[in-house]
């Protein structure tokens, strides 16, 4: 596939030009990797993801295999539902459960319960990701909203990338946040080389999140509700660990924790957003799991009086 430069479009990065260029499932961190790589040829040179593209350039991409197609099966999984009709189903999701199969991960995903429990959720989003509109990490607990028709999946969609959407997550942090409560706005992006991990980044995507200390128990740690306006990923785990104050059990972005839990300690515990067919705004609570209950009285009991 060969691309050339317009007049206008001159002067962009080169993967951003080509994320502009090209179909919104390809990531840009995908094509610097590409471009890094050497599979992607400026005028038949290898260039950097920082090339600014001059007019009349011609990019060649190479071509890309099909992705092995993966048998998604209804699984009998046990889910806690918070409310369900025609269009939609909220449910509070799992510490442990990974929302949609990977190649590596085909079942036990919250995908695979859905389509054993749905039997109206329609094949929208891609047949691995059925009525998907937003996810939770794999530790992450939580309440989700599920898409079961197109109107619902277009709305709900269209919500997210609006910001129509209120979420807030209750964070058990390390140590205690110099002020009590304020924004966190930096830029994120995939980690250079580290593809599981994100990092703080210049020319990354702008994440902004709102933080307020509900509970100190001293250096031990604290109870943080944040609010993030955007939805990147891993958003609020490389906040809280930005600002100094990692997650309670985060292996990826944290550090020995004062007392022993078992899990990442952050919960998506209010949702809020509009119902796509009656324009009813809604509001849904996930009550909060065994595991950070049990961390909560571990604090209390162990932070000094």
């Amino acid at each position: 596939m060969t691309i050339r430069v317009g007049k206008n479009e001159a002067g962009q990065r080169l993967d951003l030009f080509l994320l502009s260029r090209l179909p919104k499932i390809i990531s840009r961190s995908f094509l610097q990797k590409l471009i890094k790589e050497g599979q992607i040829k400026v005028n038949g040179r290898i260039e950097k993801p920082s090339y600014r593209v001059k007019p009349n350039d011609e990019i060649t991409l190479p071509d890309r295999p099909a992705p092995k197609q993966l048998e998604i099966l209804p699984e009998p999984i046990e889910l806690e539902i918070l409310y369900e009709d025609q269009d939609i189903i909220v449910v509070n999701k799992p510490a442990g459960m990974i929302v949609h199969p990977i190649p590596s991960h085909t079942s036990g995903t919250l995908v695979n319960a859905l389509l054993y429990h749905c039997k109206d959720l329609q094949g929208i989003g891609g047949e691995l990701r059925p009525g998907i509109v937003h996810r939770l990490d794999k530790e992450t607990s939580g309440v989700m909203v599920i898409a079961k028709n197109d109107l619902a999946h277009r709305s709900l969609s269209q919500q997210f990338k609006n910001r129509d959407v209120f979420k807030m997550y209750l964070a058990l942090v390390q140590g205690r946040p110099e002020k009590s409560e304020g924004e966190i706005q930096i830029n994120v992006a995939r980690h250079p080389t580290l593809r599981v991990k994100m990092t703080v980044a210049k020319e990354g995507r702008v994440a902004l999140t709102h933080y307020r200390v509900l509970k100190s128990f001293g250096q031990l740690g604290s109870l943080v509700a944040a609010y993030p306006k955007t939805g990147r990923t891993h958003q609020i785990r490389v906040h809280m660990k930005y600002i100094g104050h990692p997650i309670m059990g985060d292996k990826l972005y944290g550090r020995a924790d004062p007392i022993p839990v078992g899990r990442q300690m952050l919960h998506a515990s209010i949702l809020q957003f509009t119902h796509p067919r009656t324009g009813e705004r809604m509001k849904f609570i996930a009550p909060l799991p065994e595991d950070f209950k049990a961390a909560l009285r571990r604090l209390y009991e162990e932070s000094p009086r």
